[in-house]
């Protein structure tokens, strides 16, 4: 027995081919289930004791043998294979490099802008149930502004919905911390709206939060106004009264583009003036329903779309082009 797995050893040292058939047939005749191997590993019960030791030397020489031999046949068959197919010297395929959305570039832009001057970034679940969407922030069951915002309900008892603002996202923040607190709350947002040049049913907010002892509109505005010159340069904004149940008083914030271009003009609907963002300071219903003493704290709260600024800093006149993934759209911000 132990000259035949000498043998054995020397058929396999001397075997070679470059032909897939042939190299399986030798792995299948040595390594299969009723190949050579298994065949010499039963009879070993049968060699002598005094045999046993140098019988199981020559078995697992023979094993690391067929092994080595089969990787090696594989390896010089894989590099034939690729030098028959192409020429390696030959440059790679060029590697398409992708680009940041211009919506994650204006929304990454604002958050660094609200960073510097002490804003933390808050998230929450974009679905949403009734008492952070709408209850907490002082819209409770039929008040008339909750049709001002036409929600995607999931379910209705209980109440699921696709949040339709991120001032949900300021609620769970308020009920799990204590003042004071300055927070930003990006994110996706749905409402169902008809879809048009100007308007999505799914586009991005981002509302800020400040809450804190002797906070007042004026320190509103100012942060406003900073904001505001940081992003567009020298900005004019001006503010107009408005009604958001959640704050009082409540303002439209505006700021002055000019009527440079045909976009412009289609934008600002040809008076140089484009809504940005609504604000106000937090009502007082809102700060007890997350359990803050309205008569120790006040604040400001405010929030705006991101495409709108998009649009805006971009020259893009059609909102619909952020979600249609063309790519000729997309490519000109890789240098961004």
């Amino acid at each position: 027995m132990l000259e035949k797995i000498d043998a054995l050893l020397v058929e396999v040292e001397n075997f070679s081919s470059t032909n897939k058939d042939e190299i399986e047939q030798f792995r299948i005749q040595y390594s299969g289930k009723k190949g050579i191997l298994n065949d010499i590993f039963s009879k070993f019960k049968e060699v002598p004791n005094e045999q046993k030791k140098e019988f199981g030397q020559k078995i697992n020489t023979l094993k690391q043998a067929v092994e080595a031999k089969l990787e090696g046949l594989k390896s010089a068959t894989t590099s034939s294979i690729l030098f028959e197919k192409d020429d390696l010297t030959k440059p790679g395929f060029p590697s398409e490099l992708g680009t940041r959305h211009p919506i994650n570039l204006v929304k990454n832009r604002i958050i660094e802008i609200f960073r510097s001057i002490g804003f933390a970034v808050a998230d929450g679940p974009e679905i949403e149930d009734d008492w952070h969407n709408f209850t907490a922030l002082n819209l409770p069951e039929y008040h008339p502004a909750r049709d001002m915002q036409d929600t995607f309900f999931i379910e209705t008892n209980p109440d699921l919905l696709l949040r339709t603002h991120t001032s949900s996202v300021q609620i769970r923040y308020m009920e799990e911390n204590e003042p004071p607190m300055r927070i930003l709350s990006p994110g996706r947002v749905f409402r169902n709206e008809a879809i048009s040049s100007r308007s999505h049913c799914i586009f991005h907010q981002i509302e800020g939060l400040y809450i804190d002892q002797n906070v007042s509109f004026a320190d509103l505005k100012q942060t406003i106004q900073f904001f505001t010159t940081e992003l567009f340069g020298k900005s004019k904004i001006r503010l107009r009264p408005s009604y958001f149940p959640f704050t009082e008083p409540s303002a439209e914030v505006d700021v002055y583009w000019g009527l440079n271009s045909e976009t412009d003009y289609r934008i600002t609907k040809g008076t140089g003036w484009l809504e940005i963002m609504g604000c106000g300071m937090v009502d007082p219903a809102v700060l007890t329903n997350v359990n803050i003493d309205p008569d120790k704290y006040s604040g400001y709260a405010f929030g705006m779309g991101i495409e709108r600024i998009t649009m805006l800093l971009y020259q893009i006149n059609d909102i619909r082009m952020f979600y249609e993934n063309d790519k000729r759209m997309l490519e000109q911000f890789k240098s961004l």
